[in-house]
């Protein structure tokens, strides 16, 4: 009897280990899609060594969106609440770009110099996202990459069919 149950049991874990193995060791299927880069300014894209967004599929990675113009000067230095406006308005055109809109948008991170200015002006992200805040982190930093800039934000977005 004990040979038996023994037999059963390794019989069984034997089954186990197969059901847990059948698929391993296979790659996951890999996008076949091409990846489609979009620069909003492509001198200052190419000075600084990025793209400003690139789309695989259904899926959007847009970099950080700061205030500056086309020459790459600040634009409003010092107002938090305009800088961060400016930085939705080049977010906006980066989405349209791609036919996607704010309700695509499934995770944003911000970056800032000074977090109780930023948090003192957040409510303005009511007038960007009606249906669902998109999941993110809001960090405060010690400085963004040209002097002047208040504030930064990134996005990943998906299309869904």
């Amino acid at each position: 009897m004990t040979k038996l149950f023994s037999s059963a049991a390794m019989l069984f874990m034997t089954a186990l280990f197969l059901a847990a193995c059948n698929g391993a060791g296979k790659p996951e299927p890999v996008s076949a899609e091409a990846p489609v880069y979009f620069n909003l300014r492509p001198k200052l894209e190419k000075d600084y060594g990025y793209s400003h967004a690139v789309q695989i599929g259904d899926d959007l990675k847009i970099s950080g969106a700061v205030s500056m113009n086309d020459t790459g000067h600040i634009v409003a230095p010092g107002d938090m609440a305009q800088q961060m406006k400016n930085c939705y308005s080049d977010l906006e055109k980066i989405l349209q770009h791609y036919g996607y809109t704010y309700d695509d948008v499934y995770a944003e991170n911000i970056y800032t110099t000074n977090m109780a200015d930023f948090i003192r002006v957040s409510g303005f992200r009511n007038t960007i996202y009606k249906k669902q805040f998109p999941t993110g982190t809001w960090l405060e930093v010690k400085g963004l990459a040209v002097e002047g800039q208040l504030i930064e934000i990134d996005m990943e977005a998906r299309k869904t069919r």
